[in-house]
Parts: structure tokens; sequence; C-alpha cells
């Protein structure tokens, strides 16, 4: 790969990878690995989880390239697709519940200069991480895909393997018991409220 070849497109990298350019896939890895660990961390609640599910996801790359299609699925939606199914069965192996003080919603602190802001916008965040975290996970990948990294409809149904139609069904519904959660005691505040302050 030459130097210059960063702004390369994923399906170059690919075909470079293919052929053995180690740089190439080294390239991949560095567009790709905070997106996938960011996803397995939020569904895991568990930094280390993400981890092991983040190197293992590229070594399922690495060990497919030669089948991988990208005419069939960008190749962020292909690691989605990997990347949530590491997670799932590695917490299926190690029956762990979701770590709400470890998970981070965003993967970045605020950045406030008032400290009142600061203590509210951590407030938030951790009530957003555990109203995340309580939902089942058909629900909680949903959110995390199309809320938290706003990938389409039609990628995320690509990466659950399930219609589009579901992945609306499991949003809205997904929504529908947030709201609620951000509703007791005395807050009604809209789940799209609550997700864009915390991520502010």
């Amino acid at each position: 790969m030459a130097s210059g070849d960063f702004d390369a497109s994923d399906v170059e990298l690919l075909q470079w990878a293919r052929d053995g350019d180690r740089d190439a896939f080294a390239e991949i890895y560095r567009r790709y690995h905070q997106v996938v660990f960011r996803f397995a961390r939020t569904m895991s609640g568990s930094a280390s989880i993400a981890e092991d599910a983040s190197q293992e996801t590229f070594a399922v790359l690495m060990r497919d390239l030669a089948r991988y299609e990208p005419q069939r699925a960008r190749l962020s939606t292909y690691l989605y697709g990997v990347v949530r199914n590491v997670t799932r069965e590695r917490l299926r192996k190690e029956r762990r519940f979701v770590d709400l003080d470890s998970a981070n919603v965003s993967g970045e602190p605020a950045s406030h200069d008032d400290p009142g802001s600061v203590l509210a916008h951590a407030q938030a965040l951790a009530k957003l991480r555990q109203v995340i975290a309580a939902l089942p996970s058909r629900y909680r990948e949903v959110v995390i895909l199309c809320e938290l990294h706003e990938v389409s409809y039609a990628d995320a149904a690509a990466i659950v393997n399930a219609p589009v139609g579901t992945v609306r069904s499991r949003l809205h519904r997904a929504k529908k018991i947030m709201a609620q959660q951000f509703q007791k005691p005395r807050r009604a505040t809209s789940v799209a409220t609550a997700v864009s302050r915390c991520l502010a």
C-alpha cells in the first residue's frame, strides 16, 4: 500500500488485504476498531468483553477475506453483523449481565465548563445507560444501531438478519419501554431528547 493510499476505499483496501498487504488490513482496523468496540461495549457493558469481541471480529474478517463480497454489504454492515454475533455468543457463554457502572454509551467524555452541567450530563448518561442496559437484547441492539450509531433501517435489518419492518417494530417498542423508564418517577423526557442530550 502506497503512503498516500489512506484515502483508499474500503473495497480497495480489502482487495489489497486479500493480496497480502498487511498495511491495508491495518488501515481497515484503524477505520473500524472504535465503531466495533463501542457497539460491543454498549451491548455487553464490559470493556474486556468488548475488546475480546473486537479482536475476534477482525480475526473473522481476516479469515474470511476471500469470501467477503462487497457488493452484498458494505464493510461496516458486515462488521456490525460479526461483532453482534460474537458479542451475543460471548455473553451466552459467560452468562454475564450488563455492568451498568462500566457501560459507556457514547465512548466520549462530556466536555462542559459548568460543573452543574457536567453533573447533569453525567446523571442523564447514567440513566440512559441503565435504561438501554435493561432492554432485552433484540431491542437493545436496534437502539444502539439506529439511535446511537445512526445505522439505516436497511443496514440494521441486514445486521440483525430480520426484515426492515421488524427492525422498525423493535425500535418502536424499545422507545416505548425507554420512554416509560424516563418518565419515572417525575420526568417526562422523550427518548430522542434524552439520547441527544447524553451524546451532546
